[in-house]
């Protein structure tokens, strides 16, 4: 992949985080970077923390640690309305067949306010190229996860401060 003309690639970022708490943690810092039309893909195996950070992601932007915050497993999108008029749409995209089926979902509506997308690879060609990639891998461990962050080179930078 090439970045477009004038444009450096800009490196990934990688953070180890030894627990659910660091995943938290990292998820408050990515909050305020985040503005209504973004996508945050969420990408990794099956018990890797997408989940834990979307979670955690959502109660730093409405500001309340309590929030209920249900997986979207079987609903396959959840929706937030969120201090400031931000309205946030998890999907979890596990079980669709393909990129045909977002359209019964709202994608289209949803990507007027921010949209954190688990399973990415089903969106096809309806990914947005200019979302904030969030791969969690498994770390050394049992706890242990690595997050990698790319994309956003004017805003990732503020993370790595």
């Amino acid at each position: 992949m090439h970045p477009p003309p004038g444009k450096a690639m800009e490196a990934p970022l990688t953070v180890t985080l030894p627990d659910l708490a660091a995943t938290g943690a990292l998820a408050a810092r990515v909050a305020p970077l985040l503005r209504p039309g973004d996508a945050l893909l969420l990408e990794g195996p099956l018990g890797a923390g997408k989940s834990a950070f979307a979670r955690a992601l959502l109660r730093a932007l409405a500001g309340d640690p309590a929030l209920e915050v249900p997986s979207p497993s079987f609903t396959l999108v959840q929706s937030y309305d969120l201090p400031g008029g931000l309205e946030a749409h998890h999907f979890d995209l596990y079980r669709l067949d393909g990129p045909a089926d977002l359209e019964e979902l709202g994608w289209e509506e949803a990507r007027r306010g921010l949209v954190l997308v688990e399973w990415p690879e089903r969106l096809g060609s309806r990914r947005p190229a200019d979302a904030l990639m969030l791969r969690m891998a498994y770390g050394a461990g049992e706890e242990e996860r690595v997050a990698t962050l790319s994309g956003w080179p004017d805003r990732l930078k503020d993370l790595d401060a």
